[in-house]
């Protein structure tokens, strides 16, 4: 079982000093990933609701640093030689693929391969507005803009004809080192888990029933002609909070899950020393599981 830590962008990771810190306090601790949270804009004000807390409202405050993934997740990079850089997640809908696709395939290449992008289509319609994105068909246009950066990744001299994107004969350079970035597929309803099954390299459903989000993700994929086995799954839970957690993980692995991820404020206090106590107490049990 792989662990890896959520939130890893905010708080005392935000920082250059920080987010160096962690990234070699988890790398040594044996942490498989960090996972990043974005919003490009916080707005003052906002009807949405928040799907991750009963009072339906962010915990965070306006004026909260809340550094960019991919910025942040290169600088992590430089600091580190195995540690996965993931986003968890990044809003699809609100970027430029072929931009995007550009920016991916470099931070893979420098960093050896070791980039993932979690996506999902966002809650806070408020962002969508200031950024001038229409709210409507945010689905179907992160479908789409996946198919179109796996083209910009599959070779040169291509072409992609969509409703949102369209190219011709172009090129984008450099390429991820393995063919193409692993997609995780984040979110908690059926929708989420019928894309993770027709697209996803993996997928992490932010809450709710895991069982039934894993059924209907692997009926899409066989409906799909894909191996639902082949889609790593990633859930998101305290191994501390129990007296067990390798039977809790255990638990997980039997349901098809291969990564927990925990959130970053576990190891705020005291970075290195809490990090190596996790790794010895938690993460190096469960290696073999």
């Amino acid at each position: 079982m792989k662990v890896g830590i959520a939130f890893a962008n905010i708080g005392p990771f935000g920082s250059a000093e920080g987010a160096a810190a962690v990234g070699a306090a988890a790398e040594a601790a044996g942490i498989d990933s960090l996972w990043t949270v974005e919003h490009v804009v916080y707005p003052d004000e906002y009807g949405s609701t928040y799907p991750y807390d009963d009072s339906g409202r962010m915990a965070m405050a306006p004026d909260t640093d809340l550094t960019d993934p991919l910025t942040w997740l290169t600088w992590v990079g430089a600091h580190t030689s195995t540690l996965r850089l993931a986003t968890g997640i990044l809003i699809l809908p609100e970027r430029n693929p072929v931009v995007l696709a550009k920016q991916l395939g470099t931070m893979d290449a420098l960093t050896g391969g070791r980039v993932d992008l979690g996506i999902g289509v966002g809650w806070l319609r408020e962002e969508f507005d200031a950024l001038g994105i229409p709210w409507e068909r945010r689905g179907a246009r992160t479908d789409e803009y996946v198919a179109a950066m796996r083209t910009l990744w599959s070779g040169n001299s291509v072409s992609f004809d969509g409703d949102f994107v369209s190219f011709s004969g172009v090129s984008s350079n450099p390429k991820p080192v393995n063919g193409s970035v692993p997609i995780v597929i984040g979110g908690h309803s059926d929708a989420a888990a019928r894309r993770a099954g027709r697209l996803g390299d993996g997928f992490w459903p932010g809450k709710g029933d895991l069982d039934h989000l894993l059924d209907i993700m692997r009926h899409e994929a066989e409906a799909h002609d894909r191996d639902p086995d082949a889609i790593e799954v990633t859930w998101a839970g305290d191994l501390t909070a129990g007296e067990d957690p390798v039977a809790a993980a255990a638990a997980l692995a039997d349901k098809g899950v291969s990564r927990v991820i925990v959130p970053s404020f576990l190891f705020w206090r005291d970075p290195e020393g809490s990090l190596a106590a996790f790794g010895e107490s938690v993460v190096a049990p469960l290696a073999d599981l």
